[in-house]
């Protein structure tokens, strides 16, 4: 099992966990020069002490200044301005028939207390990632659902649904794509809100799986620390590929647990060699919940299947207390894939020496608690009046036989 070894902070530069930045650049003609639509999200250690780190996750956030970039004939720079001192700036070049990313640099102030809160130093920093981004087709921009990557010293960025078109030269957004490598050998499914949880799945997976082994997992700050996140579940993943739909457990035995504790949010990634799973959590000081889901399933065909879900509800449950179903759920992630938990039980805020706190059980759990007293409430009130009509109707006959008698 995988330990964090560090403390970990969530903050969002803005109100959602993920959302689209999108900017467009003019030139000196005010023609559109630059385009970009994407996402990304920043993971940063840093010093708050002799031998202590802090991590915090951020976001690019929507709104941003572009003040820096330019846009020349070989060259052009997108830079993003956001916060207080930090930016991003992604640095193009161009040949005759297509052009390309060099470089982006990530530059992040630690001076600015809101993101880096305790920080020992006071410095701005800056990061120089080569992100891969070539072979981009003059008059084409670059499309890449999937996600890139990059880890540069004690950054992490991750990008992903990714447009981006530099060297513009009609003054408009051109309607063809260069689709990334990692699109053409994938099946990216687009995010939904749509979710349920029943007691049964939708479809019937074939071949049946035996039940999906219960694995316990565990988020803790630091080395010497208990648990700021527990979890225990089986889980199986289902995914449409054409008209039939694969199943796959997951093997606790062979899973990785990463994550963060925050303060409002808190995260459970769980990743094998075909599954990585996210989990997301979100409380408003008085109750938690399941908000966002994003799945990876590597096929043996070498597709992969990419499916994430942003704008959920469910799993909710009192900060300080847990959340448990034992039954089968169904949890519909997009139309074409669905996760199915077995003997859950989560608590990813207010764990207290390393146990679960007190449960709140799912709906399904509390319809099956009454079942059984309400039946056996209902049977004991028929057998009592079964018992008083036949009293009374023995009461009436013995009543008739004594007036004959007499």
């Amino acid at each position: 099992m995988f330990w964090c070894a560090f403390v970990v902070l969530f903050l969002a530069l803005g109100n959602e966990l993920s959302h689209a930045t999108e900017v467009s650049v003019n030139n000196t003609e005010n023609k559109l020069c630059l385009y970009a639509n994407l996402m990304v999200n920043f993971s940063v250690t840093y010093e708050v002490g002799v031998n202590k780190s802090e991590t915090v996750l951020f976001v690019l956030p929507e709104n941003v200044t572009t003040e820096g970039s330019t846009c020349n004939n070989t060259t052009s720079t997108l830079k993003l301005g956001f916060g207080d001192g930090h930016s991003w700036a992604v640095e193009f070049t161009k040949d005759n028939k297509t052009y390309q990313v060099d470089s982006i640099v990530f530059t992040y102030n630690l001076n600015d207390s809101s993101v880096f809160p305790n920080s020992t130093s006071n410095e701005t920093k800056s990061v120089t990632a080569e992100p891969r981004i070539t072979n981009v087709g003059v008059d084409t921009y670059y499309s890449c659902k999937s996600e890139n990557v990059q880890r540069v010293e004690s950054v992490t960025q991750t990008l992903y649904d990714v447009t981006l078109q530099a060297f513009v030269t009609n003054g408009s957004k051109s309607d063809t794509d260069t689709v990334c490598a990692a699109d053409l050998t994938s099946t990216t499914v687009a995010p939904t809100t749509t979710v349920t949880t029943t007691a049964a799945p939708t479809s019937t997976p074939t071949p049946t799986l035996p039940t999906p082994t219960t694995g316990n997992y565990s988020i803790a700050p630091d080395f010497n620390s208990t648990a700021c996140l527990m979890a225990t579940f089986g889980l199986r993943i289902g995914y449409k590929q054409g008209d039939k739909v694969e199943t796959i457990n997951l093997v606790p035995s062979a899973t990785e647990v990463g994550g963060a504790c925050g303060v409002n949010s808190s995260n459970l990634i769980l990743t094998s060699d075909t599954i990585t799973v996210m989990f997301t959590f979100s409380n408003d000081s008085k109750k938690f919940h399941l908000q966002a889901l994003n799945v990876t399933v590597k096929q043996a065909t070498g597709a992969v299947v990419v499916a994430a879900n942003t704008n959920m509800s469910i799993w909710a449950a009192a900060v300080g207390s847990s959340y448990m179903c034992n039954k089968e759920q169904t949890l519909t992630v997009t139309d074409t894939l669905t996760l199915y938990t077995f003997k859950l039980r989560v608590q990813p805020f207010g764990v207290e020496k390393g146990e679960f706190a007190t449960a709140e059980d799912c709906r399904d759990d509390t319809t099956e608690t009454w079942v059984v007293p309400v039946a056996v409430g209902v049977a004991l009130a028929v057998l009592v009046l079964i018992v008083l009509i036949a009293y009374f109707i023995g009461r009436k006959r013995n009543q008739g036989s004594s007036y004959e008698h007499f």
